[in-house]
């Protein structure tokens, strides 16, 4: 890092894996100067990393990076890059971030960590032994009206939580002719829509409410085989026709009774949790309900920018009152200047890339971190736990998170 002339601190981005993922990572860090001129930052995307040669070129040629090379130990090893984002495939992860940790590199990134909690706990180890901060991709958590929730929990205006449900329930793998991607292998994934969906939901009730404490699960695999795509090609959205059948290594469904532990906001509220890959219906429909004795609300990222909000027994018109997002929750305002004008995706994953950069240079740390991931990790594992043993599993509170009251 160095600062410019203009008093702007100048931060060398790295990238390894230049999918759909590293691309948004990329266009993060550009945008920032956009949503965020005050801060004072410059990321300069120095070296990207891909085994693919189409995907290399596509790093300098399209988003700008200064170089790009094959083996990602060539951006852990380059003296200009000060922050990593790690977007590769899932089994990549923890290998790729205790060697970002071991090189002294801050790293961005993608949930799941690691292939269960044994993993992510390895690379926490990691990050703590090297002194360096990380940041994790739980985007959802971003949205205006889940930070505005966030502040309707801590402030007490839903009175006392009683409970919560959330469901995570997506459609990309509904369709039997779905490919074999690595997501549905356990040696390369670990566990299914448990790592890749609940765990977003986990962070989603742990950052709003508090730490789950105790969980009992149940888990089903719905297509028993699907056809092989070969690795490296295609996505997990990808259809095959007549393919070579193999057999589906982890659960696409799952589904919990969850706990809140004693401490938290939300201390002793329950709830239900569930996730899907292979809903007919429901295209993203990840959202949180939360029931309280003054009033409650619910928010789905099918509709981002909304959040039903009910006031408390008595009130003149009971019952739900949809609220637009607005500046004044969250980060609204530097991306929209009103209610209505909606923010999307992409806009998420700034305001995450903010969040990260404060931290780096020592401000603000209100970024999600790998205690968040860890805390997310021993919840899913406690939920496999269950599910095998069909007895309720604790999950002991994670010092170091960003959970609701920690």
């Amino acid at each position: 890092m160095r600062t410019r002339a203009d008093g702007t601190t100048e931060i060398g981005v790295g990238l390894i894996s230049v999918g759909w993922m590293g691309q948004l990572h990329s266009r993060a860090y550009a945008n920032l100067k956009y949503a965020y001129p005050d801060l004072g930052l410059a990321p300069r995307l120095v070296h990207a990393a891909d085994p693919a040669p189409a995907r290399t070129d596509e790093a300098v040629r399209v988003l700008g990076y200064e170089r790009a090379s094959a083996d990602y130990h060539d951006v852990l090893n380059d003296p200009d890059v000060d922050v990593v984002s790690i977007c590769a495939p899932n089994f990549l992860h923890s290998e790729i971030g205790i060697a970002a940790a071991r090189a002294g590199k801050h790293f961005w990134i993608e949930k799941p960590v690691g292939r269960g909690e044994h993993e992510t706990r390895a690379v926490a180890d990691a990050a703590k032994e090297a002194g360096v901060v990380t940041s994790i991709g739980f985007n959802y958590r971003h949205a205006p009206a889940i930070e505005y929730l966030r502040e309707l929990v801590a402030e007490g205006r839903l009175g006392r939580i009683t409970n919560v449900r959330g469901q995570m329930f997506a459609d990309y793998s509904a369709d039997p002719r779905g490919a074999l991607s690595w997501r549905f292998v356990r040696g390369l994934a670990g566990n299914g829509v448990l790592g890749d969906l609940m765990g977003h939901l986990v962070d989603l009730v742990q950052y709003t409410l508090g730490p789950i404490g105790e969980v009992s699960a149940v888990t089903s695999t719905v297509y028993a085989e699907r056809p092989e795509l070969p690795m490296g090609t295609g996505t997990h959205f990808a259809l095959i026709e007549n393919g070579d059948m193999k057999p589906v290594e982890n659960e696409d469904y799952a589904g919990m009774l969850v706990r809140v532990a004693d401490g938290a906001p939300a201390a002793h509220a329950v709830g239900t949790l569930e996730a899907s890959r292979v809903s007919v219906g429901p295209r993203a429909s990840y959202g949180i309900e939360v029931y309280g004795t003054g009033g409650s609300a619910h928010w789905d990222f099918e509709r981002m920018n909304e959040l039903h909000l009910s006031g408390g027994l008595g009130a003149e018109n009971q019952g739900y009152t949809r609220v637009m997002a607005r500046p004044g929750m969250g980060d609204f305002n530097r991306f929209q200047p009103g209610a209505g004008t909606s923010m999307g995706y992409d806009d998420l994953k700034v305001i995450e890339a903010k969040k990260f950069l404060q931290a780096v240079l020592g401000r603000e740390a209100i970024n999600s971190n790998i205690q968040d991931a860890l805390s997310a990790a021993q919840v899913v594992s406690a939920a496999e736990r269950s599910a095998e043993t069909r007895t309720w599993q604790s999950s002991t509170p994670v010092e170091g998170t960003t959970a609701a009251g920690a």
